[in-house]
């Protein structure tokens, strides 16, 4: 199966080519990091045990049904695209055999347990550096190695909640953010963390064990926000009452019942282009709107004048009028819109894949563009064991040693 091509390049090797990763992660804040690795080229292995990664059968969110003809989530294939699979009891002593065998040819050990149970299952940077020097140890968690809740598990919700990021629309209440958004930050966090750790390794040739959180990645992303408190000591959660934000820096329904948004700084410098494209000259001259402030304080006669002004054509007629006048307007789209959105196509955000079970899909494209690489996805997530004879007999192997491994119970 082809790799991503973002444009007519020729097939190129991907950035990490030669990069082994060996991964021990469950749902996706942690195996998201290692697909990402995955997506430029590097050779994952996911190790689950008999039963399979619980993301597997996470198939129910609310009301909606995340289940494949297979039966499985396709959350699973997000969480591990680009990876071969095998089936390993490291409880078993040969199973901890082959595990220490694959982190000696390993760059990159990934996993997002609890502390106490990497611990106790040897799984720990203390243990696997004495196997590998050289191991890049990465450790994803709820909130951190360290303090009161360093051994507590947590999901892309409690992230969420404890970063503050439920408050971000300005509501009075919490709000929730579907689908895995801390979740995929903290893969992006991680990622980065190892990239890092593996360029260190590149100078001084030391391993290192690295930890990211769904807090720390949840702070991260809401680092100015936190500035703005922390050193202002104001709330700086903006509520999303249009009537109180500048047409300037707002969102309209259209004709067609479709949203568009603007965002223009300094508004000085838009306000008369907006009205004469909008054909609202008359605003220019009354008083009331001659400047920042005026308008600051009439807002809500402004938007609800734009209100009835935005109803008068669809988004897309808007979206080329704006667009030629030089506004900084975006149609509002929906998750659905995107596959087909041309402006993702010809960037490559938006690309075609074949996959042997579910056929012809349209899925993300690697949102970063290398003029001497190629990345992207490779593959969808492997079947539970799928590549677990493979990878043994890369290790050495033979088959009678497999078969016995298989009765064994080591092996699935």
């Amino acid at each position: 199966m082809e790799k991503q091509n973002n444009g007519n390049r020729a097939l190129q090797p991907g950035p990490l080519d030669g990069i082994k990763v060996l991964e021990y992660g469950v749902f996706h804040a942690g195996p998201g990091a290692s697909a990402i690795l995955g997506d430029l080229g590097a050779d994952v292995i996911k190790i689950e045990e008999s039963e399979g990664d619980p993301e597997r059968y996470w198939v129910r969110l609310g009301e909606l049904d995340l289940s494949l003809p297979s039966g499985e989530s396709v959350m699973f294939e997000v969480s591990n695209r680009n990876k071969r699979g095998i089936c390993l009891d490291i409880k078993k002593q040969k199973g901890r055999d082959i595990f220490h065998r694959l982190i000696k040819k390993s760059d990159v050990f990934l996993t997002n347990l609890r502390k106490s149970t990497k611990i106790g299952m040897g799984l720990d940077y203390a243990t696997l550096s004495r196997v590998n020097p050289r191991i890049i140890h990465a450790n994803v968690s709820g909130y951190g190695p360290d303090g009161p809740m360093s051994d507590l598990g947590a999901y892309d919700p409690l992230g969420l909640a404890r970063s503050g990021m439920l408050f971000v629309t300005g509501a009075r209440e919490p709000a929730l953010m579907h689908l895995g958004i801390l979740d995929q930050a903290t893969a992006i966090a991680a990622s980065h963390a190892i990239l890092t750790a593996l360029f260190a390794r590149e100078r001084n040739g030391k391993g290192q064990e690295v930890d990211v959180s769904l807090y720390s990645a949840g702070q991260w992303l809401m680092y100015p926000s936190l500035m703005v408190n922390n050193i202002l000591s104001r709330e700086p959660m903006v509520r999303g009452n249009r009537s109180e934000h500048s047409p300037l820096r707002n969102f309209f329904r259209c004709m067609d019942g479709k949203w568009i948004i603007g965002t223009h700084h300094p508004e000085e410098k838009y306000w008369s282009l907006f009205c004469e494209t909008t054909g609202q000259t008359d605003l220019l001259a009354d008083p009331r709107f001659v400047d920042n402030e005026g308008r600051a304080a009439n807002c809500p006669e402004l938007v609800a004048r734009f209100d009835e002004i935005f109803a008068t054509r669809t988004r897309d007629e808007w979206m080329e009028i704006f667009l030629s006048k030089g506004l900084m307007f975006c149609s509002i789209q929906h998750v659905g819109e995107i596959k087909d959105d041309p402006q993702a196509q010809a960037n490559g955000y938006v690309v075609d894949f074949e996959d042997p079970t579910l056929g012809k899909l349209k899925i993300p494209g690697y949102p970063i563009r290398f003029s001497a690489n190629l990345a992207g996805t490779s593959s969808l997530g492997p079947a539970l064991g799928e590549h677990t004879v493979a990878v043994l007999k890369e290790l050495g192997y033979a088959e009678q040693e497999i078969e016995d491994l298989d009765k064994e119970g080591v092996i699935g």
